[in-house]
């Protein structure tokens, strides 16, 4: 006879329970407030839904976590890939008077100066490989080897030792980054 718990799942208390733990949990991957709130809820879903799946192996907090941590997957695979960029919204100015947000396909696109094009492409690349040369270590190699290189998300993974959740947390970081560096020496000049 085992002498391991057998756990049992109880969804009418999770909200009790869990939701704090696992939108503070949500909000240290994401950064977003709105954007943790929904992927609990959808976690909460997702729970209900496959509870039939639950074998009482692990404690339901922990079941709880696998499934958070496979949403958060999901929403950066989703920002990340082809598809979902355009179904992502772009925030630009967090503050003061310029604050607003668009969906990224809608975003103002350049009026052309053909002209002046290639200065303005040379200067910009300049701009970016500073920002890119900023970048932590870490960062910097996982931005580059995923989107500059495009190798693929396990290759990455196996090759720093990190887990796909890690990359795309360390994806996203690296993007905001760049783009508040990008802000205050190309967008400000």
């Amino acid at each position: 006879m085992s002498d391991a718990k057998t756990h049992v799942l109880e969804p009418e208390k999770w909200v009790a329970k869990y939701a704090d733990y696992l939108f503070n949990y949500a909000i240290t991957r994401v950064d977003n407030h709105e954007i943790a709130k929904d992927l609990v809820q959808e976690t909460f879903f997702s729970g209900v839904k496959g509870k039939d799946s639950f074998r009482g192996q692990a404690a339901e907090r922990t079941w709880l976590i696998s499934i958070l941590k496979r949403k958060i997957i999901d929403y950066y695979r989703k920002i990340n890939s082809a598809k979902g960029q355009k179904e992502v919204r772009m925030n630009f100015y967090e503050d003061g008077e310029q604050k607003g947000s668009w969906i990224e396909e809608r975003a103002p696109q350049t009026w052309g100066n053909d002209a002046d094009r290639g200065i303005e492409n040379s200067e910009l690349k300049d701009a970016l490989d500073r920002c890119i040369d900023n970048l932590p270590e870490k960062y910097r190699i996982v931005f580059m080897l995923k989107t500059v290189q495009r190798y693929e998300t396990e290759e990455i993974c196996n090759e720093l030792g990190i887990t796909s959740s890690n990359l795309w947390v360390i994806i996203h970081r690296a993007r905001t980054q760049l783009r508040k560096c990008m802000e205050e020496k190309w967008f400000k000049n």
